[in-house]
């Protein structure tokens, strides 16, 4: 887990984690360079059995350099996982999963759902769910950063994050080499608090947007609760609707898209 100056949010979701880790799983914990706050709310969890280790950080490093230093980290373990602070995991969920990665040897990161069921259109999925035996996956080429479970062949076989490589495009490159990644359905829903429709969101208000301020509202400038909404929304829906070939977001065929969808003035996600 990585944390960054949300003591409730890093008090609920660390507490969940600890109560859905099973025994054989060992959850260590990055802070990001928190305040005394978040801080405190750590070092309660010092010593709880499911918590082999907690680095105090002393800056922000972000993402990518935490991540690797787990996955650098853990080559004792056959299958990995991050989760952030602001998500509740389900219970079972790493049961589920690797259960499922045991079954479906191509799986190479399977995930939790992060989305209210609002948010699913199973017409707009359903070419994209398949079958694996008694498992079903909504396939994609990516999945976020919180809430999978991820063997660790995938980093033996495409190496860590590279220098300016975001989750998503290093998930892209996992799937160009034949890896099956997605979300296992029916869904393992894992509550993200930053969604203002979450029972525990700390976002109620625009004042409580600003102050918690998610990083994915940063990077787009969003500053109303109501426009965070509709594009965790249009999130979701594109979820359910983007391709399956890695090649449509890489390579030549990739930039040659992205320019004519600048040309007439439209974004095409993601960016490799």
């Amino acid at each position: 887990m990585i944390t960054h100056n949300r003591p409730a949010y890093t008090r609920l979701s660390l507490g969940r984690l600890c109560e859905t880790a099973p025994s054989n799983a060992k959850i260590t914990v990055w802070d990001n360079g928190s305040a005394d706050d978040t801080r405190r709310v750590l070092k309660e969890f010092e010593g709880h059995p499911a918590v082999e280790g907690i680095v105090y950080n002393p800056a922000n490093d972000k993402l990518r350099g935490p991540t690797n230093w787990f996955w650098n980290n853990s080559k004792d373990a056959d299958l990995l996982s991050k989760v952030d602070d602001d998500c509740l995991m389900p219970a079972k969920w790493v049961e589920k999963l690797e259960k499922a990665h045991n079954d479906i040897p191509d799986a190479g990161l399977l995930g939790c759902w992060r989305f209210p069921p609002e948010d699913f259109d199973l017409r707009n999925a359903s070419r994209k769910i398949h079958s694996f035996g008694p498992h079903m996956v909504l396939r994609n080429c990516w999945v976020e950063g919180s809430g999978y479970l991820m063997k660790r062949k995938v980093i033996d076989d495409i190496g860590p994050l590279k220098r300016g490589e975001t989750f998503t495009t290093w998930c892209l490159r996992a799937a160009a080499k034949g890896y099956i990644l997605g979300w296992y359905y029916p869904f393992l829903y894992q509550e993200h608090m930053d969604d203002p429709r979450a029972e525990h969101t700390g976002i109620r208000t625009d004042e409580d947007l600003k102050r918690l301020l998610p990083l994915s509202a940063a990077q787009y400038g969003t500053t109303t609760k109501e426009d965070w909404v509709k594009r965790i929304r249009r999130t979701a829906g594109r979820l359910q609707e983007y391709s399956l070939d890695p090649y449509d977001f890489i390579g030549i065929r990739a930039r040659l898209k992205r320019k004519l969808y600048q040309a007439v003035g439209r974004d095409y996600f993601p960016k490799a």
